[in-house]
C-alpha cells in the first residue's frame, strides 16, 4: 500500500507541523476583538465554525483554520496569521481526540487568560486512540452547539436570551437529520460496507451498516502499512462482491486508495465520497451531513448490478 502514499502525519500520534510555529505573545484582555472590531470565535475546522456563525449570530466574527475542501486536512501548515487570531479570540473551537494536535501548540503561542474553548472530545467523551472524526457522529453537534451557547452568554451576558433562541433553532433544525438516520437504519441495518479510512464511522455505527475491513481502515489513518492478509481481505470483499457500499475519503485520495477505488467500480459496487471539512457550495453543516445521508440512500438503493 505504500506505492504512491502521500505523507501525512498520523492522527492518533499526533500531526507534525511542517513550518515552525512563530514565538508571537500577544497579550489579550477581557474585552479583546478581532480585526472586524467584532469579538471573534475561532474555529480549528469549517464545519465548527459553520456551527459558531449560526450560534454567534451578527454581534461576532468567526474564523475557521481548516477550510479549503480541496485541500488534504492531514497536510495542514501553521502560520502567524492563525497565532494572531487565536490571540484576538474570545473563544476557541476545536475537535480534540488527536485529529488536531497542533491546536495546542497554537494555543500555548496565542495565550490568553480571557479565552473560553470548546473541545468537541471533551464534550463527548473521547480522547487519544479513538476515532477522531466526531462530526459525524449524531451526538457531537448538539453537545458542541450547547457548550458554545453557554460560552456565548457568559462572556456576552446582554444577549443571552438572542443566544438562547439560535441554540433552540439550531438543535431543531438537526431534528431532519435524525429522522432521516432512523429511516435509513430501518432500511438499511444489517448492510455490509467497507471504507478505506473511518471517516464516516460514527454515522455508518448510528445507520446499524455492518463496516468490514477496520483494521485496514485505522492503518490508514494511523498512516502504517496494512497487513498483507488485510489488503487481501479487502480486494476480497470488493470482488466478491460481498460489500454493498464503498466509503473513501475524497480529501486524502492517493494511489492506493484509487486502486482500491477502480476494484469498487469494476465491480459494479456503488461508492460514496465523503469530506473532512465542509465542502464549497453547501448552505450549512445541517445541508452537508443530510446530503450525505441522501447519497448514501441513492447508492444503496440502487438495485445490485
Amino acid at each position: 500500500m505504500s506505492e504512491g502514499r502521500r505523507t501525512r502525519g498520523s492522527r492518533m500520534r499526533g500531526w507534525g507541523l511542517s513550518v515552525a510555529l512563530p514565538v508571537l505573545v500577544l497579550g489579550t484582555g477581557p474585552h479583546a476583538r478581532g480585526a472586524t472590531g467584532r469579538p471573534e470565535i475561532v474555529a480549528a475546522e469549517n464545519f465548527y465554525g459553520d456551527v459558531a456563525g449560526q450560534l454567534a449570530g451578527p454581534g461576532w466574527t468567526v474564523t475557521s483554520i481548516l477550510s479549503n475542501p480541496d485541500e488534504d486536512p492531514h497536510l495542514f501548515e501553521a502560520s502567524p496569521s492563525i497565532v494572531r487570531s487565536l490571540s484576538a479570540a474570545r473563544i476557541v473551537v476545536f475537535n480534540g481526540a488527536d485529529y488536531d494536535p497542533w491546536m495546542d501548540r497554537l494555543l500555548s503561542a496565542a495565550r490568553s487568560a480571557a479565552r473560553q474553548e470548546v473541545v468537541a472530545a471533551r464534550l463527548t467523551g473521547h480522547g487519544p486512540g479513538d476515532n477522531p472524526h466526531l462530526w459525524y457522529d449524531p451526538a457531537t453537534m448538539p453537545a458542541v452547539a450547547r457548550a458554545l451557547s453557554a460560552d456565548l452568554a457568559l462572556d456576552d451576558p446582554a444577549h443571552r436570551q438572542d443566544y438562547a433562541a439560535r441554540l433552540d433553532r439550531f438543535l431543531r433544525s438537526l431534528a431532519p437529520i435524525d429522522r432521516k438516520i432512523r429511516a435509513l437504519r430501518t432500511k438499511y441495518a444489517g448492510t455490509p460496507v467497507t471504507a478505506t479510512e473511518p471517516v464516516f464511522g460514527y454515522m455508518a455505527a448510528a445507520l446499524g451498516l455492518v463496516m468490514r475491513n477496520e483494521r485496514f481502515q485505522l492503518a490508514v489513518m494511523n498512516n502504517t502499512e496494512p497487513s498483507a492478509g488485510d489488503v487481501a481481505a479487502m480486494e476480497d470483499d470488493l470482488r466478491g462482491r460481498k460489500v454493498r457500499l464503498f466509503i473513501y475519503n475524497s480529501q486524502a485520495t492517493d494511489s492506493a486508495a484509487g486502486r482500491l477505488l477502480g476494484i469498487a467500480r469494476a465491480a459494479r459496487i456503488p461508492v460514496l465520497g465523503v469530506t473532512e471539512t465542509e465542502p464549497r457550495g453547501v448552505a450549512s453543516y445541517q445541508d452537508w451531513i443530510g446530503g450525505q445521508l441522501d447519497a448514501l440512500d441513492r447508492a444503496l438503493s440502487a438495485p445490485p448490478a
